[in-house]
């Protein structure tokens, strides 16, 4: 290989968030895994005063200041374009990159801007999932961040059709990964503490204990999950519902409050030790205990980039309901998870009632489940360095 090829590679990875969503945690995984590799890795995330990266990385994190909390989605967004810009403009005159790599469409926003600017020549971006926007001018964003990318990449092959069909956006796939020395069945020190801090039943003697990852988010489906588990608790009175997480910035206070209308009208109690545990965004500490208490964690979204908890559940040894559609049907077989149809509830359920079967959680215990050998962070480092050195974005020379 030549010494090109192996050159060490100065590489800026750009998120949107501090919080722990999917696609903050694929970046911070991955700046890791590449600086394991030998690279120069820096992370960027946006961060109101006061905000921390959700976890200490282990290669260098730069925060992008921002004021706080602005007054819509559309102003959030603008701020943080334009902090990313301040920010990167002058610090890239006196230490440039060989790889500036978007992540969502903040960040890739704000280095087509660059771009313009003639600071930077061209940026790799990666999507890990689109959303539907009502509003023009974050639609015009969200296609602005993909078009202006000299390198697309994207975690599924649901998303690299999409980009072929709505933009003509030849992607290549680059894979997600789980950590299964931080994820296992392996039983910690501060599992029962978790439980008593929730008040997640299934410590004494309770349960099944479902766990719902990424709050209340229609795409999350968190509704209809509900709903399933009302019809799961009707045959195993003793169920217990938690649903963890939902620091996002996108607004979904109307959905928010037509699942607190069904939570009301479902007779189901809610609170510590209850039928329901709002358990809100947790320390990601706490995360892999989390998935350890749970007996089934239910991933019954309607839409999705890649689905990483589902990586992360099975590690812990705890079996998984997922719905029956791409990407998951893309990675996942009949003897990973337990199949549902998202659109109806009691398909959920049935699937959250097979997926409790305690053999299911054995054999996770037993043995390392095969998907989670194959996605690793190592492999996936190695495939963007791959990429990198062959986008045209990096001379030979470097």
């Amino acid at each position: 290989m030549s010494d090109a090829l192996q050159a060490v590679l100065r590489i800026g990875l750009l998120t949107h968030s501090v919080n722990p969503r999917g696609g903050v945690v694929h970046t911070l995984e991955l700046a890791q895994a590449l600086q394991r590799n030998g690279h120069d890795v820096t992370m960027f995330a946006p961060a109101a005063p006061g905000q921390r990266l959700f976890r200490t990385p282990t290669c260098r994190f730069e925060p992008v200041p921002v004021a706080g909390v602005p007054g819509s989605v559309i102003d959030m967004v603008s701020e943080r374009i334009g902090a990313y810009v301040a920010h990167l403009a002058p610090r890239l005159a006196t230490r440039p990159f060989d790889i500036l790599h978007a992540q969502d469409s903040i960040s890739a926003n704000a280095l087509a801007a660059l771009e313009d600017q003639g600071l930077i020549d061209g940026f790799v971006r990666t999507v890990h999932h689109l959303d539907e926007f009502d509003d023009s001018r974050l639609a015009a964003w969200q296609a602005r961040g993909v078009q202006c990318a000299r390198t697309v990449l994207c975690v599924s092959d649901l998303w690299r059709d999409r980009l072929a069909d709505d933009f003509g956006i030849d992607a290549k796939r680059v894979n997600n990964g789980v950590d299964t020395e931080r994820y296992s069945a392996q039983p910690g020190n501060g599992d029962l503490i978790l439980a008593h801090r929730l008040g997640i039943t299934e410590a004494a003697g309770r349960g099944p204990v479902c766990l719902a990852v990424g709050g209340v988010e229609e795409r999350k489906n968190t509704r209809r999950v509900l709903e399933a588990f009302a019809l799961l608790k009707a045959e195993l009175p003793g169920a217990q519902l938690v649903i963890a997480g939902g620091a996002s910035l996108l607004d979904h206070e109307g959905y928010a409050r037509a699942f607190q209308a069904d939570l009301r009208d479902s007779g189901l109690t809610v609170g510590y030790a209850r039928d329901v545990v709002i358990a809100g965004t947790l320390a990601d500490a706490d995360m892999p205990a989390l998935f350890r208490l749970a007996d089934v964690l239910v991933m019954a979204s309607t839409c999705e980039g890649f689905g990483l908890v589902v990586l992360e559940a099975l590690a812990s040894g705890t079996p998984v309901v997922v719905s029956s559609i791409a990407p998951f049907t893309e990675y996942l077989g009949d003897t990973d998870v337990s199949w549902a149809d998202p659109q109806d509830a009691l398909s959920i359920a049935r699937a959250m009632r097979r997926a409790c079967d305690p053999r299911r959680a054995d054999a996770l215990r037993d043995e390392l489940p095969e998907v989670c050998r194959r996605f690793s962070w190592p492999a996936s480092a190695r495939r963007h360095a791959d990429l990198y050195r062959a986008s045209r974005l990096l001379p030979l020379s470097t």
